[in-house]
């Protein structure tokens, strides 16, 4: 008797999975159709990415959501929740063999370096891989919900619909790129280096917001090319350029403005903190040593900074900066102009090799 009854109520609960189940798909299905309608008219690869985990967040209800795209020389990560960076990064550093997390760049989070993170379980983890003619990533998921067999077809619905997106806009995005992107350094070049200052400055003085720039040039440039070739010398413009954008935060912008020379826009950061970038910079660069053709070169950078204050508009602040890049060089240059402030207790005890060539006021 008891047997029968178990094997009764086990059909009912088959029945009823099997309804409810049939009911969860066709919603799934109508919510699934919606979305990749919807990737199509996107106007970029964040917007795209967004719409999937979207999606995603419905049908499943995932308790970790990431996606990462290789772009170049670095992978683009989308991150959901926040918490679960750490746990996740390392596993991504390896599947796309990086070097390290300084190649990777989140897209929709900024983080703080004290913010609590959380591990999660391996075991739950699923992954999907795209690839298209221009894109390869990976998803990266923890199911909150039953995760039935129809759900794995419906991602890999989504994920075609995405890849398809993703695809085109990549392809717009290089395209775009190629006119405002300067081929050898990977910076902006000058024509949008002024678009991009003119937004910013509008945005600066919409909401009362600091803003600084920073110009500098390599000191010598001229010897380096005579000596070693111009090979070299863009071998040096391309290293210093590199190890400049990934000191830089996210939002800041870097542009080559000609020839050895660069230029950077600061978003709302003060004179002060610029000059401690700036100076920072400068130590890093005066370090490298770049092997050439059985030769190693080493370089120097002059710094001149400037920030926006009521007074000036685009064309003062670039003036500003490039007459105190000129002040840095006429200083002896591998140096930053204006200089810090600094308190020495005797007029002996403040080097010219202490950074900022000042004692014991402000130039």
């Amino acid at each position: 008797m008891n047997q029968t009854i178990e094997k009764v109520s086990a059909r009912i609960l088959a029945l009823l999975s099997l309804a409810f189940g049939q009911k969860t798909r066709q919603v799934d299905h109508a919510r699934l159709t919606r979305h990749i309608v919807a990737l199509n008219q996107k106007d970029s690869s964040t917007e795209i990415i967004n719409e999937v985990a979207s999606c995603l967040k419905k049908i499943l209800d995932y308790r970790l959501f990431a996606f990462a795209v290789k772009k170049k020389e670095r992978v683009e990560v989308w991150l959901d929740p926040r918490m679960y960076k750490k746990s996740i990064e390392d596993i991504i550093v390896q599947d796309f063999h990086l070097e390290g997390t300084k190649d990777l760049t989140y897209i929709n989070h900024n983080f703080d370096p004290h913010e609590i993170h959380e591990e999660f379980g391996m075991d739950d983890l699923v992954f999907y891989e795209l690839k298209e003619e221009n894109c390869y990533a990976r998803l990266y998921m923890l199911p909150q919900k039953k995760f039935y067999p129809f759900h794995d077809e419906m991602v890999n619905l989504i994920l075609q619909g995405c890849a398809t997106a993703l695809s085109k806009q990549l392809k717009m995005e290089n395209l775009k790129n190629a006119a405002v992107i300067d081929p050898l350094t990977g910076c902006y070049n000058r024509r949008e280096f002024e678009s991009q200052l003119t937004r910013n400055l509008a945005n600066a003085r919409r909401h009362g917001n600091s803003l600084s720039l920073f110009m500098f040039d390599l000191d010598h440039f001229k010897q380096i090319n005579d000596t070693h070739g111009h090979l070299a010398g863009d071998m040096v413009l391309k290293q210093v350029a590199g190890l400049v954008k990934k000191s830089m935060r996210q939002g800041d912008i870097l542009a080559r403005y000609g020839g050895e020379e660069f230029i950077a826009i600061l978003p709302e950061t003060g004179k002060t903190k610029a000059m401690d970038l700036a100076d920072r910079l400068r130590s890093e660069i005066s370090n490298l040593c770049l092997p050439f053709d059985n030769s190693l070169i080493r370089v120097t950078a002059s710094f001149g900074v400037s920030e926006l204050t009521p007074d000036k508009d685009m064309t003062m602040l670039i003036q500003d900066a490039d007459t105190m890049l000129y002040k840095a060089k006429l200083n002896g240059r591998n140096t930053v102009m204006p200089g810090l402030f600094k308190v020495c207790v005797t007029r002996e005890t403040c080097s010219k090799e202490d950074g900022f060539k000042t004692c014991p006021g402000p130039v």
